[in-house]
């Protein structure tokens, strides 16, 4: 028997003083390096210009998107959107121009083609990778989009789970966080082995230069305990490779990008802290800021209730009975503490942003700019710009918007200054 899905969830969250634990907590090879960033903010001034639009109303026939997954650029600054409705699954490579240079994909069984394409990214040679449900492999696009090859993945494991891949620069490999899926694939041997549940979110790469994959763990990153322990064994069988479901409101994702020298930075905590993870040796490094992350208990909780409220008041249909949905929102469990950090990505030159949370726990702050190394180079105000989808060469970045009506839009902007 195989079971394919697709899920949508929040994640983890953390306490003040098991955040300070995780980061403490040693390193296979090598002893962690924290660096304490200034906690007074630089501002930076940014000036972009907009490149192009896709997916408007008056756009080509090939633009009217119907489930943008992902976007990426390759090395020399074309655009991919990945477009995984299931009518569709197909990779539209764009020009500079704004306008389609080619298609990869498309339903079908033939080479090159996807059974449930769920996640894409581009190799640091432009190659293209595909992960494929349906297929339990990867398919491997050469850079001018014709197809080269399936690697299927290795050994008989009871579950596959897919969520983001990026690629790992200089190196035929990507890298996921298999702990935040948003899909995937069991087999019968799920539903009879022992159950053993996560304790951590492994950030893994996998080797895509055999005829099927080859896997090892870059470093683990925090999941705090998730509340599935205490449930019966039918329910953690049924939810073993989602756990975070049982997580409360305002939970702390891990947030993750590559780095150019094929490193990872990613932050798993509910303070200021950026974790630098390379292959071999776990966390090197760790860069702080000395924001803290608030309460949730009373303002917070309320608030969030109410918006919860709001929503659920506006888009209830006339006459609907709303009494048990009202109750849940009541009832509902949070976190102790909001993050600090929203959101992280790594521009090609390899400055990391990263996204403060704003005066609401729900809204956009400022982005820090920090490298690797430990510099911090400053932060754009709350509202100069968002945090990119993708970082593309010489500034590209794009956006996937999506308006009141859920219509996905792509929009394409370059760093001409800041």
């Amino acid at each position: 028997m195989i079971l394919s899905c697709k899920r949508y969830f929040s994640r983890p969250p953390a306490s003040a003083a098991l955040a300070a634990a995780c980061l403490l907590a040693p390193t296979p090879a090598a002893a962690q390096e924290i660096i304490e960033l200034p906690g007074e903010d630089r501002m930076l001034e940014l000036e972009v210009e907009e490149l192009y639009r896709l997916g408007t109303l008056a756009g080509e026939d090939w633009e009217q998107f119907g489930e943008i997954e992902s976007v990426a650029f390759d090395p020399a600054g074309n655009l991919l959107v990945f477009d995984r409705h299931e009518t569709t699954q197909a990779i539209f490579v764009v020009g500079a121009n704004g306008r389609l240079a080619r298609r990869i994909g498309g339903m079908g069984e033939g080479p090159g083609e996807f059974g449930d394409a769920f996640a894409m990214t581009v190799l640091s040679d432009g190659r293209v990778v595909v992960a494929d449900m349906d297929r339990r492999g990867y398919q491997l696009f050469r850079a001018d989009g014709e197809f080269d090859r399936l690697v299927r993945m290795s050994g008989s494991a009871a579950t596959w789970r897919m969520g983001p891949i990026k690629g790992q620069p200089g190196a035929d490999a990507i890298v996921h966080v298999p702990g935040q899926a948003t899909g995937f694939t069991m087999t019968g041997a799920a539903f009879s082995g022992p159950i053993v549940l996560p304790t951590s979110h492994s950030i893994e790469r996998t080797v895509l230069s055999g005829e099927s994959t080859e896997s090892d763990t870059i470093a683990e990153a925090w999941l705090p305990r998730t509340g599935l322990e205490d449930e019966d064994e039918v329910t953690q069988r049924n939810y073993l490779n989602m756990p975070y479901v049982f997580l409360p409101a305002f939970s702390p994702r891990v947030r993750w990008d590559m780095l150019p020298d094929g490193s990872v930075a990613f932050a798993d905590s509910t303070t200021w802290a950026v974790k630098i993870a390379a292959v071999g040796s776990g966390v090197v490094r760790i860069l702080t800021r000395p924001f803290q992350p608030e309460p949730t208990a009373g303002r917070v909780a309320r608030a969030e209730k109410d918006r919860r409220l709001r929503r659920l008041e506006e888009n209830a249909e006339p006459g609907e009975d709303l009494r048990r949905r009202r109750e849940r929102i009541e009832n509902m469990e949070f976190a102790d503490e909001v993050p600090v950090i929203r959101g992280l990505g790594v521009t090609r030159d390899g400055r990391i942003w990263v996204m403060r949370r704003g005066e609401e726990p729900l809204s956009d702050g400022a982005i820090d700019v920090v490298t690797a190394d430990g510099r911090y180079v400053g932060s754009y105000p709350a509202g100069a710009v968002g945090l990119p989808d993708a970082f593309g060469p010489n500034g590209l970045m794009a956006f996937i918007e999506v308006n009141e009506l859920g219509v996905q839009t792509v929009v394409v902007r370059r760093v001409v200054g800041g």
